[in-house]
């Protein structure tokens, strides 16, 4: 993986979901008015476009020549999802965790993940990816891991510990390892210490060299201040530093993405090779871009 292959890539934009020529208009009111009704969780007024799309994806069509396993955080209403249930192959599993019940709801219905969900070793955990059993001390999640049957025309429920095909899945006793993460997670409307534990969280659930996708809109912290206050203003430059910190430690590169709305910044990072941590994200490097508070504002799908 290098860093210009975070560059425009010859690749059909997203499909429909497969419910109609409606759908994606379904979809933009929906995260429209989830938006409206819980900001802080949604992070966004629109889902993320193609180019967008295509950025955070990277690390799958740029994939070795062996099955992979993908975890999706802040699933949405699914146009990252559709895109990865696309250029997934069969054998290989795509995990999704999404907390808004209302975008769960929309996943579960969506068809054309239907269809590719055996195919694939597709599911969904209905919670906080902090509840999943690797972010937890009891080691019990406490949303709904679900899988999609084998006949493909809706969601079945899995064993604990199981996919529907019978493989590991993250809410088992041992847990489950990913080669890519991509995250759509809000980061700057977080707490300092929630976006720390995350990150952590995803050192610990990739593999050795598993690589880590996520994004923030572009725009100055000086902004936030201004429509925030002071206090969100404060919060908003620790996240900010923090995740400087943790792009100059593991980071690959990012892409600019000038065609989205608004405008946004696609990091690619990956974990250590050896399992040992370069630097911990809470502690800036020699030589970081810690003191920055400008730049990507983290936003999501």
């Amino acid at each position: 993986m290098t860093t210009d292959q975070l560059g425009p890539r010859p690749c059909s934009p997203p499909r429909p979901s497969g419910d109609g020529p409606g759908r994606p208009t379904g979809d933009r009111l929906l995260f429209l008015g989830e938006a409206l009704r819980t900001f802080h969780g949604t992070g966004a007024l629109a889902p993320s476009g193609p180019d967008l799309v295509n950025a955070l994806v990277v690390p799958v069509t740029s994939r070795p020549d062996r099955p992979l396993s993908v975890l999706e955080v802040g699933a949405g209403t699914g146009v990252v999802t559709r895109r990865l249930a696309q250029v997934l192959r069969p054998g290989d599993r795509l995990h999704m965790v999404e907390a808004n019940p209302r975008f769960a709801d929309r996943l579960r219905a969506d068809a054309e993940l239907a269809r590719r969900g055996p195919e694939v070793g597709l599911r969904l955990s209905a919670c906080r990816v902090e509840e999943l059993p690797e972010g937890r001390a009891e080691g019990r999640a406490e949303g709904r891991a679900e899988a999609w049957n084998q006949a493909g025309d809706g969601v079945g429920h899995a064993g604990a510990g199981t996919s529907a095909t019978g493989t590991a899945t993250a809410t088992g006793t041992g847990g489950e390892r990913y080669d890519v993460i991509v995250s759509g997670l809000p980061f700057t409307n977080f707490e300092p210490a929630q976006v720390q534990h995350i990150l952590d969280l995803y050192l610990r659930l990739l593999v050795p060299g598993g690589e880590l996708t996520y994004f923030g809109y572009l725009g100055p912290t000086a902004a936030r201040t201004l429509v925030s206050g002071t206090r969100h203003g404060a919060r908003h430059r620790a996240v900010v530093r923090l995740l400087r910190r943790f792009e100059a430690a593991y980071g690959l590169g990012s892409r600019t993405v000038w065609r989205n709305l608004p405008p946004a910044r696609a990091h690619l990072l990956r974990a250590p090779v050896t399992g040992r941590v370069r630097q911990p994200a809470g502690t800036a490097p020699t030589g970081s871009t810690a003191g920055s508070t400008g730049g990507a504002v983290s936003g999501a799908r």
